[in-house]
């Protein structure tokens, strides 16, 4: 419920507005507007609430948010959310690309993606400090240590860094090491980890499970803004499917429906869902094409040596060749290349 308060309310009028959502209960949360400010009640509101409401003398309209999302929804936004890293942007028209290795493995291999990265004028570096695995004899990442690295190269190359977070005891260093968390798709729903991540000042991208619909997706979006951090990335990543030609099947059609849904920004990884690299450039493409903000690709400078997820990684060079295909194709679809 949107509660839209009348021009130069009275505090003391807020005020008891303010405790009377309480004592129901319910969270007021505030926004503070140029003409108007309005109140969002979160909770189970139902009609006699919303009704209730109007009774306040402060009180110019109220409004009820049908989805079981409040605070990610069109209806309590309608002007998309921009996150804002460094001078990058989500949201604002720019289609962002963040790139790198699939992990943390060594100081010189991460220096060497920076490098890489920053010849071809990409902003932000990923690699994961910490790596989930399906099979537990497989590269688990370099944890601890992997995150000093990258906080190494943001401070020797001047790359804005991402990386992966999966446990509620790492949330607090990790943020102070790099610039974007992101949450994996197999802990969509750890929701203790997200309530942790709703309390940092960090951008947050937040991957689609590989059986999660779509609603379940922005359900938990709306867990880290429930708890206070409004910079929110969501990434489709691919579902799983009966098809076995490529490792998830990447649901292009998630961001078009997202974008009626929800106003935060939506970017795509097309790696995990191709598996292989040579089907990574067009699904790339496909991903400009349909409305993404941006993209999470893997690319390695020596990808036939990697740890993890070398068959999808892009080489230098094709990664600079997908640059240079996706410039007029984002000017066709009224895009900027970041």
């Amino acid at each position: 419920m949107i509660i839209v308060l009348k021009p130069n309310t009275r505090n003391e009028d807020r005020q008891t507005l303010l405790e009377a959502i309480s004592k129901r209960g319910l969270k007021p949360v505030e926004f503070a507007g140029t003409e108007r400010s309005t109140i969002h009640v979160l909770g189970d509101v139902n009609e006699s609430v919303a009704e209730s409401m109007k009774s306040f003398e402060c009180v110019e309209n109220v409004l009820r948010i049908l989805k079981p999302y409040k605070l990610a929804s069109k209806e309590h936004q309608s002007q998309k959310t921009v996150v804002k890293v460094g001078d990058v942007s989500f949201g604002n028209g720019e289609f962002t690309i963040i790139a790198g290795p699939c992990s943390v493995e060594s100081e010189a291999q991460v220096m060497e993606s920076a490098h890489m990265l920053k010849k071809l004028g990409i902003k932000i570096m990923r690699a994961s400090a910490f790596k989930p695995r399906t099979s537990p004899y497989d590269f688990q990442g370099m944890g601890i240590e992997g995150l000093k690295l990258l906080k190494k190269v943001r401070e020797e190359t001047g790359m804005l860094v991402e990386t992966e977070i999966m446990d509620v005891r790492d949330v607090k260093i990790a943020a102070e090491c790099v610039d974007i968390l992101r949450v994996g798709a197999r802990n969509m729903q750890n929701f203790d980890l997200l309530k942790e991540l709703g309390k940092i000042d960090k951008p947050v991208i937040l991957k689609r499970g590989m059986s999660a619909t779509i609603n379940e997706f922005i359900m938990a979006a709306e867990y880290i803004l429930l708890h206070g951090n409004r910079r929110v990335i969501l990434c489709e990543r691919g579902i799983r499917t009966f098809e076995t030609a490529y490792r998830n099947t990447l649901d292009l059609g998630a961001v078009a429906v997202l974008r009626t849904l929800t106003h935060l920004p939506i970017i795509v990884d097309p790696s995990h869902a191709a598996g292989k690299r040579d089907l990574v450039p067009p699904l790339c493409k496909a991903a400009a094409a349909v409305g993404a903000d941006g993209l999470l690709v893997e690319a390695h400078p020596h990808p036939d040596q990697a740890l993890s997820d070398g068959a999808q990684s892009l080489t230098p060079e094709q990664l600079a060749k997908l640059m240079e295909e996706l410039r007029p194709l984002c000017i066709a679809v009224g895009r900027r290349l970041a």
